[in-house]
């Protein structure tokens, strides 16, 4: 390894305290851009050699990547990364999204020259007829040390590394054009090393990027005309979908108190959850268990697939709200049984299905803080005769635009729930269509989605969390 000119730390500390902005200015994709999603780990270019990336995934080439560990070279003398995941995700049409993440842990450049506790890089688009805009500013750097001293990150900050390098954090670029072509872009790099002189074995002109993404959405508009009265030239209005009709619940048991939506009972006082730093807790209190079923074949189920992850816990067991956020769509349907959904204050949206009954607190439109007991594990819907369970998904706000497939499996985000940790939601794998219309779906496989799924008695139905606010409460 080349040894490097000793750096005086008041040098260091002066530039820590005058870090310089350099954001870039807000720049709407090209005429001729698509939509698309990209997301990298680690990435080092060298100049005449071939460039070295770890978790360069593009939809729709690639889906995902994750990686234990990653050094460069052997010794991990310039690069070493702990656990590393990247997923890049994407729908076109007339409501265009995409999303890419990359995510890594124990960063380490030029033998601790630069280190970093976690790297997380998130970009997200969305384009319509009627809005478009980007956001990046999830991205974040932790226990970031350079040259031996904490600095405090901030967004578009350029910071001298000495006399050999610079070493740039979070640059980031947004932009958003709406009108006949309806577009949105947004990109962040969490950290890029330059090399203005050799250092660490690499010449002068290398660069270490770790933790880059983005995303573009380009909303498609065309569509085929509408149809004409014949003779007249007269447009025919567009049919509308029937409406189906709502299910009538089964009567409430015995002893219980019937409401709309199905039976009540009382939740016991002495639940307390343990609370994740981002304010999140595990849906099952008690003993439960649960796999990682997502994407598993549902033969009996619309779209053929399972969309959530079943938790096993005793029957009766209470249900907890995950997050701080409002109850909707309470009731029963022959599928999901007794089930309601939970909107957090960020947009995400959570699903309980075969509860057994629900609690006081479930009345369509109420507010709820995050380790309420909403409801209780039960076997109602398809899952009678069955183990009791509670199916739950997750819909991350991201994902919203695609109704029914915006959905990521929950295993990951259970997992760390339970241990009181926080997971971003980009980590779950994610169910996109592709632009042929076939589904991508991580292993165990794919299978074709039917032309009506059961987002049509869901909570994902357009309006469904705004009629539920404005009915007033029984």
């Amino acid at each position: 390894m080349t040894v490097s000119a000793p750096i005086r730390v008041g040098i260091l500390v002066g530039a820590a305290l005058a870090l310089s902005s350099a954001l870039a200015a807000a720049s709407p994709p090209p005429s001729g851009a698509s939509t698309e999603a990209r997301a990298t780990i680690v990435r080092l270019s060298i100049p005449g050699q071939s460039t070295v990336a770890l978790g360069d995934v593009a939809w729709p080439d690639t889906a995902g990547a994750e990686v234990q560990s990653f050094v460069y070279p052997g010794d991990g003398a310039v690069i070493r990364v702990g656990l590393s995941r990247a997923v890049a995700s994407a729908q076109t049409g007339g409501a265009a999204a995409s999303q890419a993440s990359a995510e890594t842990i124990a960063v380490s450049l030029f033998g601790g020259d630069v280190l970093a506790g976690q790297v997380t890089a998130h970009a997200s688009a969305g384009a319509s007829r009627r809005s478009a805009g980007a956001d990046v500013g999830s991205s974040t750097v932790q226990g970031l040390r350079v040259l031996g001293q904490d600095v405090s990150p901030s967004a578009g900050a350029s910071l001298s590394l000495g006399d050999w390098g610079t070493l740039q954090i979070l640059a980031q670029d947004t932009g958003s054009r709406r009108g006949r072509s309806p577009a949105a872009q947004g990109s962040v790099v969490v950290l890029r090393v330059r090399l203005s002189a050799a250092h660490g074995g690499l010449p002068a002109g290398s660069e270490i990027v770790v933790g880059e993404a983005a995303a573009t959405a380009v909303a498609d508009l065309r569509a085929a005309p509408a149809p004409q009265a014949p003779g007249t030239g007269t447009p025919l209005p567009r049919p509308r979908p029937p409406v189906p009709a709502r299910p009538r619940p089964p009567e409430a048991d015995s002893g219980d108190v019937a409401i709309p939506g199905g039976p009540v009972r009382a939740a016991p006082a002495d639940v307390v959850a343990r609370l994740t730093s981002g304010g999140y807790v595990f849906p099952v209190y008690g003993t439960a268990s649960f796999g990682d079923s997502f994407g598993g074949p549902r033969p009996n189920i619309p779209g053929g697939w399972h969309h959530g992850e079943d938790i096993f816990a005793p029957m009766g067991a209470p249900i907890l709200a995950v997050a701080d956020g409002t109850l909707h769509s309470i009731g029963f349907i022959p599928l999901g049984g007794y089930r309601l959904w939970l909107q957090d204050e960020s947009g995400n949206q959570f699903y309980y299905a075969h509860l057994s009954a629900y609690s006081p607190l479930a009345v369509e439109g109420k507010q709820v803080e995050v380790g309420d007991v909403i409801g209780f594990v039960g076997d109602t819907g398809d899952a009678e005769g069955g183990s009791p369970h509670l199916h739950f998904e997750i819909h991350p706000a991201q994902l919203i635009g695609l109704g029914y497939d915006g959905v990521v499996a929950p295993y990951p985000f259970l997992v760390a729930w339970r241990r009181a940790e926080d997971v971003f939601f980009a980590a779950g794998r994610i169910y996109v269509a592709s632009r042929r219309g076939t589904p991508s779906l991580p292993p165990p496989g794919a299978v074709l989605l039917q032309a009506e799924d059961i987002a049509s008695t869901s909570g994902l139905v357009p309006g469904a969390l705004e009629r539920a606010l404005e009915r007033k409460p029984r």
